[in-house]
């Protein structure tokens, strides 16, 4: 479970910089040893670090039309030194299903991909708070 916990930290903290148009943050919870890619919702895949980090740079200083986002029902999955997360991500607009993959670099969970789409579901209205078995997100 303390693993699991510390999967949906970082996730957390993915979230808290998109939301918090925080580039240093953004760029601190991506790996930098590991190979990265990433798949923005209508975008091609970009790989390696640096085409992934810029894009990020772009959207993330782009404050007029930027998206709000929230992660909503996130479940946290650890297969040893790596692990994911899959949980919608709550726009003002809808949802978008995501899952974000991470791997331990120097004893931290770091982001090795993230890719997010659109999707017809929705989380739970209400999430079980008091099933301590079923990982979600930390608010």
């Amino acid at each position: 479970m303390h693993e699991r916990m510390a999967l949906l930290f970082a996730n957390e903290a993915f979230y808290a910089a998109f939301a918090g148009r925080d580039y240093p943050a953004m760029e601190a919870l991506w790996a930098r040893r590991a190979p990265v890619a990433c798949i923005h919702p209508g975008w091609g895949v970009l790989e390696g670090r640096e085409a992934v980090m810029e894009s990020w740079r772009g959207i993330l200083g782009n404050t007029g039309n930027a998206p709000s986002v929230t992660p909503r029902d996130a479940r946290a999955f650890v297969l040893g030194e790596a692990g994911y997360v899959t949980c919608f991500e709550a726009f003002p607009e809808g949802f978008l299903i995501a899952t974000n993959l991470f791997v331990r670099e120097e004893g931290e969970w770091r982001l090795v991909h993230h890719q997010a789409g659109p999707t017809r579901d929705q989380p739970p209205e209400d999430e079980d708070e008091d099933d301590p078995t079923r990982p979600r997100s930390v608010q």
